[in-house]
Parts: structure tokens; sequence; C-alpha cells
């Protein structure tokens, strides 16, 4: 069968722009959540966010697609820009429909709507952009990378908020198994602005403290919520053969990947995510002895972080896995969160180190897995990422270390 491999990445997080920078920051326990400044959140209860404040759109971005683009979008296109000079990828060199895009998406982009809805209340009709009729969709980031890259092969976009960044890479995979040489996957989000986020507020799980070290504590005893934040990763996956016919860097295979949907409430059925994980596995024909490392959920929600905690301990045993969430450094992404986590799986293989949970000192003692608070040093080779997103949806991944 044929293997799906990844030979560049893109990433745009809040502690850290491009790949490198990203890492290193992480490695090193950099955190990138602070007060919100995209907006004025005084008036909101929850006022913590990771933003990636160090990104100028107009060094990236060409002039032209400034007026139509949001800043979920510039980001991505950055980031898918980064990802296909990583791989070394000529777009102009592959067959007109070998390369495609699949993404990752929430609402899409919510800030670019909300100044447009605001330009027509407050002013008419004559001052909403035009770019209004596709800027906000949430098919956007994959639409312009496409149109930017002149890219034909199979396109789409997965609407399974957290989880959408592991869902689009297993759809990636599938394009490549079925002979496309390459795929840009992975996902960005962006909505931090008021649009985007009182309707987190209204979930009920976003954190309502201040202090940027102590907002976002998944698997603690002190766990009251999570911080949201903006962007993500892309990630070039490509065919392996092909990849090593022009002699890529490879950080690692997709081994792995399945997907469940929560029962509804009240049924008494358990929840999805350890079937996602049991299920990612047998795709990738391993057990639960070859996993090295467990890149987390991290809800930040004591239920949440309860069950997780529960769904790890059946599957590995009572501390019987490294496990990590490095997105305490980052926030929640949304779309993003997902794919980030993936891409910082790879590097943890290429490196042979897990990174870092920051600011939890310990995991509270109902939880019992091996929580990861100092990066540590470890001989890799296969690390599961997990994901839920809002709304019962629940995604595992399995990368392994390449040859």
């Amino acid at each position: 069968m044929t293997t799906a491999v990844v030979t560049g990445l893109g990433i745009t997080a809040p502690n850290g722009l491009g790949t490198e920078g990203y890492w290193k920051a992480t490695l090193a326990g950099e955190s990138g959540l602070g007060p919100v400044t995209r907006f004025d959140a005084t008036q909101y209860p929850s006022r913590i966010a990771g933003e990636v404040s160090d990104y100028v759109a107009e060094d990236h971005i060409p002039s032209r697609l400034m007026p139509q683009t949001d800043h979920m979008t510039r980001l991505a296109l950055t980031a898918a820009d980064w990802a296909l000079a990583d791989a070394g990828i000529d777009t102009a060199e592959l067959p007109e429909y070998g390369i495609g895009v699949v993404t990752a998406a929430s609402g899409g982009a919510v800030e670019f709507g909300q100044r447009e809805l605001q330009n027509l209340w407050s002013k008419g009709k004559e001052y909403v952009s035009a770019y209004q009729s596709f800027a906000w969709f949430y098919a956007v980031n994959t639409g312009q990378i496409s149109i930017r890259h002149k890219l034909r092969g199979p396109s789409g976009v997965l609407l399974t908020e957290q989880a959408g960044g592991v869902d689009a890479l297993g759809h990636a995979r599938r394009h490549i198994r079925k002979g496309f040489p390459a795929v840009i996957s992975g996902g960005i989000d962006a909505a931090i602005c008021p649009w985007g986020w009182v309707p987190q507020i209204a979930s009920g799980l976003m954190s309502t403290v201040d202090d940027p070290a102590r907002a976002y504590l998944p698997f603690s005893e002190d766990a009251g919520g999570y911080v949201p934040g903006e962007g993500g990763a892309i990630l070039l996956v490509e065919d392996a053969e092909s990849a090593g016919a022009r002699g890529a860097t490879v950080y690692g295979e997709i081994a792995g990947y399945a997907a469940t949907l929560d029962p509804a409430p009240g049924t008494g059925r358990p929840p999805g995510l350890r079937r996602a994980a049991e299920n990612a596995l047998k795709d990738a024909g391993i057990t639960a002895a070859d996993i090295d490392v467990v890149f987390a959920d991290a809800a930040g929600v004591p239920d949440l972080d309860r069950a997780e905690a529960q769904a790890l301990t059946g599957i590995f045993g009572a501390n019987g896995v490294p496990v990590t969430a490095p997105k305490t450094m980052t926030g929640r992404l949304l779309a993003g969160g997902a794919a980030l986590d993936a891409a910082t799986a790879l590097l943890a293989l290429r490196d042979g180190v897990i990174p870092p949970t920051v600011n939890v000192g310990a995991a509270a003692a109902d939880h019992t897995i091996d929580l990861v608070t100092e990066a540590r040093e470890a001989g890799l080779r296969n690390a599961l990422v997990l994901a839920r997103g809002h709304g019962g949806f629940n995604a595992a991944l399995v990368v392994r270390r390449h040859g």
C-alpha cells in the first residue's frame, strides 16, 4: 500500500513564526499566551488568548491579496508557502491535477465578516466589500492556497473544529493512496475578535482566569477551561516513493488515522475518543506498546480531561506512556490546533525529544497519566495525536519515524 509521508512544514503559532522558531520556543517552554490585544476584551469574562503577535502580513502577502483576505487566510497562505519551500516542491513542475489542498476550518474568516457587517449596519450596503462574498467562507483557506499556487488536484475542507487538523491529514493520506503525488493539508484558524469570541464564551468551556500562566491548565487540579489561540500548521503530504525519487527530507509517515463521533447525551454510552485511538493504532498495524508518546487533546475542562485520562489509562495502563500537551503554550487553535500538534509530533520524532506541558506542575491525582512537564529526551518512533472538536468529534493520528 502507498505510504504517505510529510516532507514540508509551515507553522504560524503564538509562540513562534516558522518551524524552527516555533520548535525552539516550544522546547524552551516559552508561552505565547497573554492579554487579548486584537480587540478590547475588557467587557468579556475571558480576556486571555494566544495571538500571533509578530506577524506582519505585508511582509508575506502580495498587495493585491490584502483587500480580499482575512488575518486567518494570510496566516494560511504564509504557512503554505513555507511548507512548499520546506518540501522543495515547485508546483509548476507537477502534473496539472497532481497536487490537492485539504484544510480544516471551524467557522471561517470571522474577523473579515464582522468588519463588513459593521460597515453594513453603520454605513450602508455601499460600504460592504465585494470580497465579502467569499473572504469569510469556511473553505476560503483551501481556495486561496489552490488559486495562489495554481493547484487543480482534489481539494476540500473539514469542519470538525479542533479535530479538523487531524481529519484533514487523514483525508490527505486517502488522496495519496488514490495515486495523487502530493496534498497540502493541515489547518490555520484565527477568531480573536468579538464575533469569534462570544460563541466560545457561550460554550462555557473558556477560562476566565486573567493570569496567562494559570489560565489554561489541562489535567491539573486547577483546570478551569481553555484559552483560545490563533495560527496552526500546514503540512505537505507526499507519496513516499515520489519523495524518495527526488531526495526529499521526510519528517515522518502518516501511519494511522481514525475518527469517531460521541453518542448523544443521555444514552449512557461511552465517549468515542478511546475507540478513535484504538482504531488509529489498528490502522497503523501496531499495538499500544508501540506508542512512545501521546500528544493529548488537553481540553483544560475537568470533566473532559478526566474522560481523556481514563481513555489513555484504558489503552496504555496507568502511567503507561508519556503524555504531553504543548498547546499550553499556544492555546487551543480551533481548526489549527490538531494540525499544529501533528507537526509538533513529527518534530519530536525527528529530534528525539518530548516537548513540555508548561505551567502544569503535575497531573491531578485521579489522572493516572505520565504527564511530561519538562522537555524529555526519549527514543521515539511512533506518536499518537488525539483531538476532540466541540460537538462530539474525535480524531486520532499515528505518525511514525520514516525508515
